[in-house]
């Protein structure tokens, strides 16, 4: 409430006018339908659950409309949104700030006015973070090996794992299989493949 009520004063001084100040995503995606802007300021979360309806209401908006530049805030780096959104239409016109950084009114003007000219604005930390993601090998895991991954990491045997997700021994053992593969753990006599690939999966864990 308090930066929908404090923007349009901001964007005042900087010679920009607000059409529409609205609460939750369905009164945002309407108000876009009705004043068609050169820009659209979002929060990630918004009512009425507060989790991501505000990002999925920005990416409906890129759909229907690819070239309408959206400027998303969150409080927290939530990389997976950031990544659907910068992913979103080759990314042009899009951005992603954290909201501890509005505090310099210079350079958010400055990041409002790249991302309504077509071009990205995107927060430093974001970018740490998705670079981060990309490095991380266990990001390249299905979300069953990484259930399976999960469970070796808590001392479960293979047929013990099987039991957890009511799927076969040998089921097990090929994502096991793929799991190595994709952590690039060849067999080596001089080390454990089971326990590396429990360390890189914690390691990963830990990063987020």
């Amino acid at each position: 409430m308090l930066l929908r009520e404090g923007l349009p004063g901001l964007f005042r001084r900087f010679g920009h006018r607000t059409v529409a100040a609205v609460g939750d995503a369905a009164a945002l995606v309407a108000a876009v339908a009705e004043h068609e802007p050169d820009l659209v300021v979002t929060d990630v979360r918004m009512p009425p659950g507060f989790s991501d309806e505000g990002l999925r209401a920005a990416l409906e908006l890129r759909a229907a409309r690819p070239r309408l530049p959206v400027l998303v805030l969150s409080q927290y780096v939530e990389r997976d949104s950031a990544a659907e959104l910068l992913s979103s239409h080759g990314g042009a016109g899009v951005g992603y700030l954290l909201k501890d950084r509005l505090g310099d009114v210079e350079e958010f003007a400055e990041a409002v006015a790249r991302v309504a000219a077509g071009s990205t604005a995107v927060d430093p930390e974001v970018v740490r973070r998705l670079l981060l993601r990309r490095r991380d090998p266990v990001n390249a895991l299905s979300p069953r090996e990484r259930e399976v991954l999960a469970l070796m990491a808590e001392g479960r045997s293979n047929a013990a794992i099987a039991r957890a997700l009511l799927v076969s021994d040998a089921a097990v053992a090929k994502h096991i299989r793929a799991i190595l593969a994709k952590l690039d753990l060849p067999p080596d006599e001089d080390d454990h493949r089971r326990v590396r690939a429990v360390l890189a999966y914690l390691r990963s864990d830990l990063r987020e």
